[in-house]
Formats: structure tokens, sequence, C-alpha cells
């Protein structure tokens, strides 16, 4: 008797905890989709191998007032290289690459004049290779003709970004690559390895390669906000339809649409062991990439968004400002948000919905703690604030990457007077970054304080010689 009322009490305990998350997440979710005005939305948590939440909100059509449900098919974008990254490690696993070979050991149709590249400079996006996207719109002085054989041929003529392995430079061509290669050492399409090797082992019904060309069932249409149409200044953004065409042969970068429910399931998969035979294989692939000084790159093979720390290590990927998940090994957890708005960019809040059910996580993440607390006690106070948890919190190790690009997502939505804070920040904690100094001119300049701004661009010339584009947006400021 006393067994089953224990079981009771644990029982209620337990339904108890998990209401009040369940709770704190959709606080956390209705907040951001009323300030980011997101239409729809879906949200799935995996905690210990099981999905623990997966959850539907808003509109997925617009037009129609067709509600987001759970078989609601959103577009992930660039999410879609991890995928990549995981057919990249499959080939690894069964010896038919290596990682730290060129490229051209591989691939023989490689302009002479390019560097030697390798495979993991490719995932790290450190290769220094042109970027072909703007190959693909003729709108903008690409190819009338977009097929494979003339973007190539034109990429082909195209000078290098960089010396491979000096820098990051995230371009579309890395992908392109990676797929030549899967196609390479297959006899079927990389659409059919991906659903061979991926999406049936992982009982992915949700998930499929496809752009607005494509007749997707459930898809949810993907939208943006626009202050200026066809050369009209509005007074209030508008939202409107967002047309995109991803040519079969860069969809490993960008291709794929899922629904949260089926990015949680695929995680799963992936850390039981179904998509690759080997641990060891998911920790090479988790590992950061390193620049050729040795120094530490943005990135690990393929997976763009990493929280690198002693404690509550996190990887995962976002695309198309629109979709972003991320996965903590240590603590056997994941967090997967999908929308439907560009620009929306829920990487902003993963942390803090991953604060939710593990309360350390927020702690060992500078970017979500100053999030959380300086919307309490306001961004003017972010440079004190940030004084104070160096000295209380060791666990307080701000990334210069991360507050640039919070900085400017600030500044996409619109929100200048606080992301100038963020940028000012930034200046304060890296005193030595050109680039600190650069994106905070920018932000200057943007709210029209001229006089600042230049100054804020004078110094980063000073601290980076190198940096010809802030020399020209000074020889614009100072010019009578």
């Amino acid at each position: 008797m006393r067994k089953t009322f224990l079981f009771l009490v644990l029982l209620i305990t337990t339904s108890n905890l998990f209401a009040q998350t369940n709770t704190a997440v959709d606080t956390i979710i209705k907040r951001e989709m009323m300030e980011r005005k997101i239409p729809g939305l879906q949200v799935a948590i995996v905690s210990k191998g099981k999905i623990v939440l997966s959850k539907s909100y808003g509109i997925a059509n617009v037009q129609d007032n067709v509600p987001v449900t759970d078989q609601s098919i959103f577009a992930i974008n660039s999410c879609t290289k991890v995928f990549t990254a995981v057919a990249i490690m499959q080939l690894v696993e069964r010896g038919k690459i290596n990682l730290s070979k060129p490229v051209s050991t591989y691939l023989n149709d490689l302009p002479t004049i390019w560097p030697v590249v390798t495979i993991k400079q490719l995932l790290t996006h450190t290769s220094g290779l042109p970027d072909g996207l703007g190959l693909l719109d003729s709108r903008t002085g690409g190819l009338t003709n977009s097929t494979e054989a003339a973007f190539w041929e034109k990429l082909k003529t195209m000078p290098m970004l960089s010396i491979p392995g000096e820098r990051f430079n995230y371009n579309q061509t890395n992908a392109y690559l990676l797929a030549k290669l899967i196609d390479k050492f297959s006899s079927k399409t990389f659409q059919e390895v991906f659903e061979q090797q991926q999406f049936q082992p992982a009982a992915l019904k949700n998930t499929v390669f496809g752009d607005s060309r494509d007749v997707i069932p459930h898809f949810a249409p993907t939208y943006f906000y626009r202050s200026n149409i066809d050369g009209q200044q509005l007074a209030t953004p508008k939202l409107i339809n967002n047309y995109y065409e991803f040519p079969y042969f860069r969809r490993t970068a960008s291709g794929l649409n899922s629904t949260a429910e089926d990015m949680a399931k695929w995680i799963i998969a992936l850390q039981d062991g179904k998509l690759l035979k080997s641990k060891s294989s998911i920790d090479t692939m988790w590992s950061q990439g390193q620049f050729n000084n040795g120094t530490g790159t943005p990135w690990t093979l393929g997976w763009g968004l990493n929280r690198f720390r002693a404690k509550h290590k996190a990887v995962g990927m976002s695309g198309g400002g629109r979709a972003a998940f991320l996965v903590y090994p240590d603590d056997d957890l994941a967090v997967i948000v999908l929308t439907n708005l560009g620009g929306s960019y829920p990487e902003d809040f993963l942390e803090e919905l991953a604060g939710c059910y593990n309360t350390d996580i927020p702690k060992a993440s500078p970017i979500t703690l100053m999030k959380i607390s300086l919307r309490k006690i306001g961004f003017d106070k972010a440079i004190p604030f940030a004084e104070e948890q160096k000295k209380t919190n060791p666990l307080f190790i701000p990334n210069e990457f991360e507050i640039n690009e919070w900085g400017y997502r600030m500044m996409a939505n619109g929100n200048l007077k606080d992301a100038l804070e963020i940028l000012k920040l930034n200046t304060h904690l890296f005193p030595q970054s050109g680039n600190a100094f650069d994106s905070y001119g920018e932000a200057l300049l943007k709210l029209g304080k001229k006089t600042e701004a230049i100054a804020m661009y004078q110094k980063s010339i000073a601290l980076s010689p190198d940096n010809e584009h802030g020399k020209k947006v000074l020889e614009g400021l100072l010019k009578p």
C-alpha cells in the first residue's frame, strides 16, 4: 500500500513538473511570436532519447488561415547542411573518403588555379573558395542559363576569397562540392542517398527536398516583412510571400523541408547509432574545426550553430533565419524550433527554452544569460552587467562572434537602440577587435550618429588595416 502511495506521489509530482515546464515553454514561445510577429511555429524537445514535447502554434498558411499542426512542413533551409555532414561521415565510415585529404583526390574536374582544399575545410567553411550563390540569380548579375554545367564552368573562373584554412567564409560552393562527392560514391542521387540512409532509418515521414516550385502536402509557406516594395517606402512593414528556388545541384546546402517532430526523430536516430555506426564519428563531426594557425573556427564539421564551452556544450544549425535547433550531448537534450517567417531567428531563444528543462544551461551561456537579464534591467546596463558576471560567474566567457551576430540580428529586426548597446559591449569586451568596432560603427551610422561612427571606423581600420569594407565606408563618410 505504501509503495502504491509513493508511486502516486511521484507520478503527481512528475506531472506537475511537466505542466510547469510546458507552461514556461508556452510563455517564451508566445512572447517571441508576438515580438517577432511570427505567423506560425513548431517546437519539439528531446530529453533522454524521447520526444517530451511537440507542439504547434499559430497559422501555417496566412492566405487561407490554416493553423499549424504537427503535420505542417516547414522549409529548414541551411539546416539541410547537417544532413549533408552526416552523409559525408557515412562515406568516411565506409572508407570511401578521408576528411584530411584534398578534394582533388576524389574530384578530377577542379580548376588547377584553385589551391589545395581539404574536405574538412569544405565542412567548416574555411576553404576560401568563391561563393557561387550569386550565379544563380540573373536579377543580380547571375547566369541567365542556370544549368549545373553553366554554373560549374562559370564558378571555376571566379577568384578565391582567401587562402584555404586562413579565414571563415560561409558559402554554398562548399556544400555543392560535398554533393558531388556523395554522388561520386553512389550509384544513386544524393536525394536517394539521404532517403535510404537517413530518412528511412529515422522513420521521417514528413521530410522532403523541394522549393517554391514543388507541390508539398501540408506545406507552410514562408513569409517576410518588407518596408520597401517596388521602390516604395511603407509606413508599416508588410507581410509578403517568399518565393525561392533551390536548383537540384545545390540542394545539399538548403533544399530540405521538415517538421519539428521529424527533426527530433532524426536527432534521436543519430544519437542512437542508426545513422552513424561509431560514436567516434559523431564526436569527430561535432569537434570544432581549426584554422591554419591552430585557433578554433565557428563551425564543427558541417554544423554551424555551436556553443564551445566546458559545460553544456551544444551543437546545431540555423537556416533561412526561420529554423534552428541545438543538441546538448552531455545533457541528453535537444531543442528544435521551426517557423514560417524569414528573419524570425529562432536561434535567439533556443537556449532559453533549453533552460526550462535544465536551469543551469542559461547560466553557462553568456548570450542567453544577458538576453534574459538585460530584458529585465535594460540593455543600457549591458557593460556593468557583463563586468559583474566576469567577477562572479566562472562560466561567463563571452564570444565575440556570437555577440556580433546577436547585435546584427537585432538590427535586422529594427531594434537599433538595443543593438547599439550590444555592439558597444562587444568593443568593450574585445577592445583589440577591428571587426567589433566596424560593427559598432555601422550601428551608430544607422542611428544617424555620423561623427561617432567615423571615430569607430577609424579605430577599426587602425586595428585591422586590411578592413577594405571599413575603408570604403569611411571614405564615403569623410567626403565633403
